[in-house]
């Protein structure tokens, strides 16, 4: 797939907010964990103007073509997932002085139709943040077994046990399902009741998304690294989307913030900063939370 498939605009989420909370100065080091097209580490690299002394990261290959543009000024870049790069930097005894950690889908992944992250275009089965990877969303949706599929749409879908039951059988008794809307539409009709601004699918594909790209196990893996890689008075930022990996999130910061003397962060967000009510005009930002951290 060509860069050239992908919108020319990406619309950061909660940007102001993240420039405000952080407050990235001149000459400082900063890290984007999940990079993306560019979007807040652009802002961020402006305030800074450190280009050489800071890290972009990002799993998905189209991404790290439209970040060249920051290597270009010394920024270094890596193609790994966000957990990995953690590990990478804590063991070359790297710290920044700001960090952003963006989790979930970047706007170019949900609008190109054949990145198969949505079903409002229909595309293939994909879902692979990182298009390196083997396994992909039509896998797991025409191998995984009853029992797995299940657990997969109740635990990271969020949906009741006997409707994940109910859609599991739908999709097998599908098989071969091979596109979006086929998935999508194979939801609907098992879907009992009515629905109407969220679409019965949206769960599912969210599900399988995250099986995919093995996301909640990254955030938990991730987080206990953030004071590690901070310099003294360093400020993180993590921006959650839906409940699961949000509720990791406050789970961590509430650990540290009830860590006494042995704590590490200092909680400078007393609630989390809603998309909402913060970002109304960007769309994306919907559900987004935005918790911020000091290294003490």
């Amino acid at each position: 797939m060509s860069i050239k498939e992908h919108p020319p605009l990406h619309v950061p989420v909660l940007l102001e907010d993240c420039l405000r909370e952080l407050a990235p100065k001149p000459g400082e080091r900063y890290l984007d964990l999940t990079a993306g097209y560019g979007g807040h580490a652009s802002a961020m690299l402006q305030r800074t103007d450190n280009y050489s002394g800071s890290v972009l990261v990002d799993r998905d290959t189209n991404a790290i073509l439209t970040l060249g543009q920051f290597s270009e000024k010394g920024t270094r870049l890596m193609q790994v997932d966000f957990a990995e790069a953690a590990k990478q930097l804590v063991a070359d005894d790297q710290q920044f002085d700001v960090i952003l950690l963006d989790l979930g889908v970047s706007s170019p992944q949900l609008d190109i139709s054949s990145r198969g992250f949505s079903f409002m275009k229909d595309g293939p089965l994909d879902m692979r943040m990182d298009n390196r990877q083997d396994l992909t969303a039509e896998t797991i949706v025409n191998t995984a077994k009853r029992s797995e599929l299940s657990r997969i749409i109740h635990e990271y879908g969020e949906e009741p046990q006997r409707v994940a039951t109910r859609y599991a059988n739908a999709i097998i008794a599908a098989r071969p399902v091979q596109t979006t809307g086929q998935l999508a539409e194979v939801i609907r009709q098992a879907h009992v009741g009515k629905w109407q601004k969220i679409h019965p699918a949206t769960r599912t594909f969210q599900a399988i998304r995250i099986q995919v790209n093995d996301e909640l196990r990254q955030v938990s893996e991730t987080l206990p690294l953030l004071p590690k890689l901070l310099k003294k008075d360093g400020r993180v930022g993590v921006i959650s989307f839906h409940s699961l990996e949000d509720r990791i999130v406050k789970r961590y910061f509430a650990e540290q913030k009830n860590a006494g003397y042995e704590a590490e962060l200092r909680i400078q967000t007393k609630h989390p900063i809603d998309g909402a009510t913060h970002d109304v005009h960007n769309p994306r930002s919907r559900s987004a939370k935005l918790r911020v951290a000091v290294k003490i």
